[in-house]
């Protein structure tokens, strides 16, 4: 059975990642990208899915672990009755390969390890044909099937009922070196990787970029660590950023909430570009802004939500028999239904996004200007359509006020554009079109009776999406509708301390109830505390939330307060997104307080 969400540490490479578990055992990998079909899959099934262990053969072992300072190489340090090893897992960085290295070191005694080796490809459909290299210095087995192969190097494996097994000692100052490279099947098979020279480049590339993080405050770790979650989850050669590492696992444990975020949001991305931006990371934003420029280039009728890693359109949702889900939680979805939905906050944060580049002294394109005002005119045609609304909800379209603010947001952005950069386009009208949105707002989507915007026009339900309208400059988060509307959201969403999205019913979402307390909406509740002057309330919120990461720093998408659990795809990008934006906004009204008592 798959271990606890938060048990799991990310290893990425910038192209993909593995989940590594408290047991050693990789129960996640999709190799060569985030989007591939899986290879390891324990951690949607059992063992017979697809793994790779490695720990001590002692059933008392217990271990710790954390990442080698601010890098995505995982230490684990082993402890036995006979002694103490650590295992060092990475996936090296820069040499163009599909590589995973786990290196075992003796630290003191001597301590078993025993390796067992479980290949599935796609999607643990297909066993592969697996034969032994001989003209290999060291033992190497290579592994078949269609399309995929792979060669794994280190202590000789032996096959045992559809899997590979090898036991070996180390003893202390010893060293052992395991390493699997994935490669097309029809290419020779691929060198050995130099270990001690792809760690060290795989460490200075990490803590390089970790370096030019400009962030100084009090939650500076754990900026650091979401900002490096951030790059692991963005592609390095397309500038695609996936939503998530994960497919499937459930924002209910036993449920069919079970979705595929291993793909690039539109709204995601974008907010991830504001981060890097804000945390001086304009180069990794520029690359962003080219792929974004790629996706959506072409007819403005055809944009989508949501995109694959290189900008691909189609990805059909389907449904695997082959993995039974996380716990049993069904179906395991690959490809994501919401790609034909229409949200109408879309367009919107792709300005906001665009402009904060601008900003930030991101020059215009050629045709990045002239693209954003062909968005612009055909949400002049469309923006009062229903949307399916930031949560891709799958009952009814309705006019979502979340998405109505996006829509006012995407024409605002686009007056400024003209008035604040100079660049060409029919101001009068935009005006005239973001003045009409914010009057449609102020009147359908805002209820007298609970002194608070609601979730759609006409309803008397609130949605922490609300808590996103200070953070476009719809209005000043001290404006007395939009502390209404938090005193709504407080009253009705908050379980446990912490906030759900909204009150999840059939008739809203067309799905089962039940999930968990969403991340990214506590966090945009710390950021409301703060630019309200709450800068108590928001600092004691935010400890709370840092107090949810797991041992190496990681978010997944919801958290199970009662039990003690993360809950979802994993790591999330909107959650360390959230983190980020949540630390910034308390320094920033520490910082303005400080002035005003100056």
């Amino acid at each position: 059975m798959a271990l606890n969400i938060e048990d799991y540490a990310l290893i990425s490479d910038c192209h993909t990642a593995a989940l590594v578990g408290l047991d050693g055992s990789i129960d996640w990998l999709c190799l060569p990208r985030y989007d591939s079909a899986s290879m390891f899959g324990a951690l949607l099934g059992t063992e017979d899915n697809g793994r790779w262990l490695l720990a001590p053969t002692d059933p008392s072992a217990t271990c710790t672990r954390r990442y080698v300072g601010d890098t995505f190489i995982l230490l684990t340090e082993w402890t036995t009755e006979t002694g103490q090893v650590e295992v060092i897992d990475f996936m090296p960085h820069g040499n163009g390969r599909s590589d995973v290295v786990r290196r075992v070191r003796g630290i003191r005694g001597t301590v078993e390890m025993a390796q067992e080796l479980r290949i599935r490809f796609g999607y643990s459909t297909t066993i592969p044909w697996v034969r032994q290299l001989r003209h290999e210095a060291e033992p190497a087995i290579i592994a078949v099937a269609g399309p995929d192969a792979i060669v794994v190097r280190g202590p000789a494996l032996r096959a045992a009922d559809h899997r590979h097994v090898s036991e070996f000692t180390v003893a202390p100052g010893e060293t052992v070196d395991l390493q699997l490279t994935w490669f097309p099947s029809h290419l020779d098979t691929p060198t050995a990787v130099d270990v001690r020279q792809a760690y060290r480049e795989t460490a200075e590339w990490w803590g390089g970029w970790a370096r030019s993080c400009t962030d100084t405050g009090d939650f500076h770790g754990q900026v650091v660590r979401s900002m490096l979650v951030l790059r692991a989850l963005s592609h390095e050669k397309t500038g695609g950023i996936v939503a998530a590492a994960t497919t499937s696992l459930p924002e209910h444990f036993g449920g069919s909430r079970n979705w595929d975020y291993r793909y690039v949001w539109l709204r995601d991305a974008s907010l991830t570009l504001e981060v890097l931006l804000s945390h001086g990371y304009e180069t990794e934003a520029e690359a962003w802004r080219g792929w974004l420029l790629r996706a959506i280039a072409g007819d403005p009728a055809d944009v989508q939500i949501m995109y694959g890693l290189a900008g691909e359109r189609y990805l059909p949702e389907r449904e695997l028999d082959s993995l039974p889900g996380y716990r049993g939680a069904a179906p395991v979805r690959v490809g994501n239904a919401a790609v034909s939905q229409f949200q109408g906050d879309a367009v919107g944060q792709v300005m906001v996004a665009l402009h904060a580049a601008r900003g930030a002294g991101v020059d215009e394109s050629e045709f990045s200007w002239p693209l954003q005002c062909a968005l612009i005119a055909h949400l002049e045609r469309n923006w009062q359509h229903p949307d399916q609304g930031i949560w891709e909800v799958r009952g009814p379209a309705r006019a979502f006020t979340h998405s109505r603010v996006m829509v006012w947001a995407a024409f605002d952005r686009a007056v400024r554009g003209i008035t604040e950069y100079g660049l060409p386009g029919p101001l009068e009208r935009w005006t005239a079109l973001r003045d009409e949105v914010r009057r449609d707002i102020e009147s359908r989507g805002f209820s007298t009776a609970l002194n608070s915007y609601t979730q759609y026009f006409g309803s008397q339900e609130v949605d922490a999406s609300l808590l996103v309208l200070p953070q476009v400059g719809f209005c000043e988060a001290t404006d007395p509708r939009m502390l209404g509307t938090v005193a709504a959201i407080e009253a009705e969403l908050m379980q446990d301390g912490l906030l759900m999205r909204y009150r999840a019913h059939p008739s809203v979402d067309g799905l089962p109830p039940g999930e968990h307390s969403f991340l990214a909406c506590s966090f945009w509740l710390v950021e409301q505390y703060a630019a309200s002057g709450r800068i108590g309330d928001a600092t004691t919120l935010m400890h709370r939330l840092v107090g949810c990461v797991n041992d190496v720093g990681l978010l997944s998408e919801e958290y199970d307060v009662r039990g003690g659990h993360q809950v979802g795809n994993t790591p999330q990008a909107l959650s360390h997104l959230g983190l980020v934006r949540a630390a910034d906004a308390i320094e920033a009204a520490r910082a303005a307080l400080g002035r005003s008592r100056e």
